[in-house]
């Protein structure tokens, strides 16, 4: 296969890190290790500064909501810019707003694959806009349903998001391709008690983990309701993330009481996650908003014990291998407890998240680029 050039439109990248980021990075990376070029093409973030080229920087506007997120003007600010799109053999998107569009609008005219990759239930965030909550939730369904319909190719993490968008009327192929991670890098953590000491823990403390965005379609408030339950002397609940929904956390803290044993750390650097893991005892988690999770992969890769609500998607992820639970807070302590009282690491997996390895993930991306790169593109709009 000839190098191809890759475009990955989306409207979350650096200096933001969520899961989505570092899948992209993840994937980038892989691609890159196949002798082929990717390029970014995502929204301007003012006052920060690019560590890389391969970076195109559409102009931006902050969205009327407390997010870091920002809204697209689709120009292209530099004649270079132009060029660099000019020359995409693949369009890969991963937002089904105005960046995603602008990728499929280039990949229709420029009759090139367009792949686009399901990452987030639009439908889960509506409680950011300031719109009526179904109708914004209904012109999410509409908008999802528009842009996989636009694409030769629709990837989604689990078949749990397959049987998803099936209902809301998407029609195009879709491929069951989970977001990968570095599980050899999450594999490396190691037990710090340094780490621990930082975030409130001593060495005979129980330390319960809970690592993610802090928003309302996390579903937090379930993980402070069990933690309040949990009756682990020594047990200390830390949250890893930041968000804007973090004031109402501390409050509801406050509210059950576990204001002194519960540590809001704040959003770690990537590098410092594998000792995160490896320091804490179990991993809660109470989503039901993703599509994946890639949280649970990452504790996988690191060993450690899983709690999770029970959805479909965090059963494709965990199959046998982790605690999942019934949504509420009685069921999550129990699991917590549980968990805790058993002390071992969990052997199986690591050799259960080499599902997630990025390489291999990246391989398989490039399998459907390579076919598609072999036939003409008719995609439809709809």
């Amino acid at each position: 296969m000839s190098a191809l050039h890759v475009g990955l439109f989306t409207e979350c990248y650096r200096p933001i890190q969520n899961g989505i980021v570092a899948s992209l990075d993840a994937l980038a990376h892989a691609i890159r290790a196949r002798g082929h070029d990717v390029i970014f093409v995502t929204p301007s973030m003012p006052g920060y500064q690019e560590s890389h080229e391969h970076v195109v920087r559409i102009p931006s506007l902050p969205l009327p909501t407390r997010t870091a997120y920002r809204l697209t003007i689709p120009l292209l600010p530099h004649d270079r810019d132009a060029r660099t799109l000019e020359r995409l053999s693949i369009v890969h998107t991963h937002s089904a707003f105005v960046t995603g569009w602008m990728g499929s609008r280039l990949a229709r005219r420029a009759r090139i694959p367009h792949i686009f990759t399901y990452h987030t239930q639009l439908e889960e965030y509506a409680h950011y806009f300031p719109f009526e909550s179904s109708l914004t939730r209904s012109a999410a369904a509409s908008l999802t349903r528009s842009h996989c319909n636009s694409a030769d190719v629709v990837i989604v993490p689990t078949g749990a998001m397959e049987r998803h968008l099936r209902d809301l009327g998407v029609r195009r192929r879709i491929e069951i391709v989970p977001s990968g991670i570095d599980v050899g890098f999450f594999a490396s953590g190691r037990r710090n008690e340094a780490v621990r000491r930082a975030l409130g823990v001593s060495p005979a403390d129980k330390m319960v983990l809970a690592v993610g965005r802090l928003g309302r379609e996390k579903n937090l408030e379930l993980t402070l309701e069990a933690f309040a339950r949990l009756g682990v002397a020594g047990a200390r609940l830390v949250l890893v993330g930041e968000g804007p929904h973090r004031e109402i956390l501390e409050r509801s803290a406050q509210r059950l009481g576990i204001a002194a044993s519960t540590t809001f750390a704040g959003e770690f650097a990537r590098a410092e996650l594998p000792d995160a893991y490896a320091s804490a005892d179990v991993l809660a988690f109470t989503s039901r908003s993703e599509t994946q999770g890639l949280v649970l992969a990452e504790a996988l890769a690191a060993g450690l014990p899983v709690v999770a609500v029970d959805t479909p998607q965090t059963c494709d992820v965990l199959g046998s291998d982790g605690r999942i639970v019934a949504p509420e807070p009685f069921a999550v302590a129990a699991a917590l407890r549980q968990a805790l009282e058993e002390p071992s690491r969990s052997r199986e997996g690591p050799a259960v998240a080499r599902r997630f390895d990025a390489a291999e993930i990246g391989d398989r991306i490039l399998a459907i680029y390579a076919e598609l790169a072999q036939r003409p593109t008719v995609a439809a709009v709809g």
